[in-house]
């Protein structure tokens, strides 16, 4: 079970996956492409998360090489304070590949996203707290593989489980890559965020992606 969660919320993530994605059998043998299985992450994860969060988004080659190991560092506090706190409505998720035969399994992370509450922007007045999805990740030599789709449609079956109309993300607008799959994945830009000082500087816009699971009320 993850640290820090109940035993009844972690139970019924399980459930919930293995109802939904299975938990497959059968690994594949050496030199061939893993079993992906999609599980809230565990305690034991979060060396390997924390270094495919860094290497997605952060260089380890050039002049900031020598803050990976700081970057690192960083994100795996962060990872752990999290899985460490029950928080309603947070869930870690990993992809695994499993090699090797049922004797001599392995698994390794090779992708990971998050999704909690959010609460709107204190300028924001009106409006109920949402489900957000952050920290989106594969690992490289994994892309183009469904990988991220699988997490994503995770996420989908786990809100409307927990009986949330929709789920949010942010995106900038010059990353195609990921515009095509939040899009393939049934995401639509709800808003951009135009911000004064990324325009000055000419940084891309964010866009703020919603996905509707449920039908509007009445």
């Amino acid at each position: 079970m993850i640290a820090g969660v109940t035993v009844g919320r972690d139970v019924f993530l399980s459930a919930l996956l293995a109802e939904f994605m299975g938990h497959p059998r059968g690994a594949a043998n050496n030199g061939e492409p893993g079993t992906i299985l999609i599980r809230t992450a565990r305690s034991r994860d979060l060396p390997e998360l924390a270094d495919v969060l860094a290497s997605s988004f952060h260089n380890r080659e050039g002049v900031l090489g020598w803050a990976y190991p700081l970057f690192r560092a960083g994100i795996l506090d962060d990872l752990r304070g999290r899985l460490h706190r029950q928080t309603p409505h947070y869930a870690c998720l990993v992809a695994i590949e499993q090699t090797g035969s049922e004797e001599t399994l392995r698994e390794r992370v090779v992708g990971t996203l998050e999704m909690n509450l959010h609460r709107p922007p204190f300028w924001q007045m009106m409006g109920d707290r949402y489900l957000y999805i952050s920290n989106l990740a594969v690992r490289s030599g994994y892309r183009r593989r469904g990988i991220a789709l699988q997490l994503l449609q995770t996420c989908d079956r786990i809100a409307a489980e927990w009986r949330f109309p929709d789920l949010y993300l942010h995106t900038l607008e010059n990353n195609t890559a990921a515009r095509l799959l939040y899009e393939k994945a049934g995401y639509r830009v709800s808003k951009t965020e135009w911000n004064p000082v990324t325009w000055i500087v000419g940084q891309p816009q964010q866009l703020f992606l919603q996905k509707q699971l449920l039908p509007p009320a009445g």
